[in-house]
């Protein structure tokens, strides 16, 4: 017996390189177990996020799970890489609140769209044009992209959390006489607090704290905050209809509408899986036999191929996850990490009822973290010219001030061309500039005929 264990432990050190990568089996599976303590708040906020789609929580929490064990399982054993996937917080939070609710489109559309997203970015993974397009996208829309996104993500999260409530001038903030709100307050604070002692966990345990603490407020119309389950631990079972969720008719229907979102998302998960790999191979040190970060084909293909699936398996795009970078803190160094995380994320999954029971109020702290760490990078601004901070700047101001995403990456755009044309940097007009400039025209002229 001892002897198949050793030969068994010897497959998966090749396999893995484990003890080529200086690391060893004890530290993978705590580097693991960090990441997933880091990345487990998922599987209460994207069920949470999904629902304002008109999609079944309960089912949302099984297909989070799915894709973030698939995603995770593939990136550990094709690109041997200490990263976890699971659905992008980005992502989601445009795929229930921009396309479904705001543009009205059915969710079986909204999942065509992360479906041809997804195509989109493995077939260019398979390929040499990722640098590119890199290259070729501007700067200052690219950064605009991400601080708008991250202003919506905690937009989204204040009104969750009912710190933002419409009132006839817009938005004001919650009522302090509401226990609720108050907890909520309690729950920002002591995320940012946790987060801010670099407690691992951190979101988790806010979740968990926020979500016991609501068994005892409650709402100012009565009703607890926190309704805990019958029981807590259910055998999982998985929404078989959720299952390749498409309308390829509804999509092509109305493919100018939705054409500049669905660019959205192969974008969005391009860059997004771009800058976290890379920050994530850079910090473990990892590289290949020309001294560069280890982070080759079968790395992209991994993320995208995870996408495909996750739109098959009903739920967003799925993407590389940031909070890797605490299991290399770690010493993760191999797809060991993936593995571990997988693992736990499919033992997670018999919890289900507990999970479906965390209400918002503790979901929403960690929306409006999430947001806030994106919008960190504006200092990054200064470096720009302060033509160029317009368009970053423009895209941040129309996403707070009306909540309309797709208008601001519009406006971003036409702003970047215009300045182009106005400085005469004919060589920064390129073809993929001007031809992103057209989709959006037509996606601004159909909305407004649209009402």
């Amino acid at each position: 017996m001892a002897g198949l264990s050793a030969r068994i432990g010897q497959v998966f050190d090749r396999y893995f390189q484990v003890s080529a990568r200086g690391s060893s089996f004890g530290r993978e599976i705590v580097a693991g177990i960090t990441t997933f303590g880091a990345m487990a708040y998922i599987m209460a906020v994207n069920p949470d996020v999904l629902s304002a789609a008109g999609l079944d929580k309960n089912a949302m929490v099984m297909t989070t799970i799915a894709a973030a064990v698939f995603g995770s399982l593939l990136m550990g054993l094709w690109a041997k890489l200490p990263i976890a996937l699971a659905p992008a917080m980005s992502s989601n939070v445009i795929f229930a609140q921009v396309v479904v609710v705001r543009m009205g489109v059915p969710p079986a559309v909204a999942f065509t769209m992360v479906l041809f997203g997804g195509l989109a970015f493995l077939l260019l993974s398979l390929t040499q044009w990722r640098q590119k397009i890199i290259a070729a996208f501007p700067i200052p829309v690219r950064m605009g992209i991400h601080f708008a996104i991250g202003a919506f993500i905690a937009h989204i999260g204040m009104v969750a959390g009912g710190l933002a409530v419409k009132s006839n001038e817009g938005l004001s903030f919650g009522s302090l006489t509401d226990p609720a709100v108050i907890l909520s307050i309690a729950g920002v604070f002591l995320a940012v607090v946790l987060r801010w002692s670099r407690v691992p966990a951190a979101m988790l345990f806010s979740i968990i704290a926020i979500t016991i603490a609501g068994c005892f407020v409650p709402h100012k119309g009565g009703g607890l905050v926190t309704s805990l389950p019958e029981h807590w631990a259910e055998w999982p079972h998985y929404p078989w209809h959720m299952l390749f969720p498409y309308d390829f008719k509804g999509f092509f229907s109305h493919f100018f509408m939705v054409l500049p979102v669905t660019l959205y998302f192969f974008l969005g998960d391009f860059f997004d899986a771009t800058g976290t790999m890379m920050a994530v191979t850079q910090r473990s040190g990892l590289k290949d036999e020309d001294g560069k970060p280890l982070l080759g084909q079968a790395a992209f293909a991994s993320d995208a191929t995870a996408s495909v699936v996750g739109s098959a398996l009903g739920t967003s795009t799925v993407s590389a996850y940031l909070e890797s970078l605490v299991g290399v803190e770690a010493g993760g160094r191999t797809g060991l990490v993936g593995l571990t995380v997988a693992v736990l994320f499919a033992a997670s999954s018999f919890l289900w009822p507990l999970i479906t029971s965390v209400p918002a109020i503790a979901t929403a702290p960690v929306l409006i973290l999430v947001g806030l760490g994106m919008l960190g990078g504006l200092t990054d601004l200064r470096d720009m010219s302060a033509q160029d901070k317009a368009v970053p700047l423009l895209m941040v101001l129309v996403t707070v001030m009306t909540g309309d995403f797709m208008i601001s990456l519009a406006l971003g755009l036409l702003l970047y061309t215009v300045l182009v044309c106005a400085r005469r940097q004919w060589k920064e007009l390129s073809i993929m500039l001007v031809g992103l400039d057209v989709v959006f025209l037509v996606y601004l002229f159909i909305s407004s005929r649209m009402g």
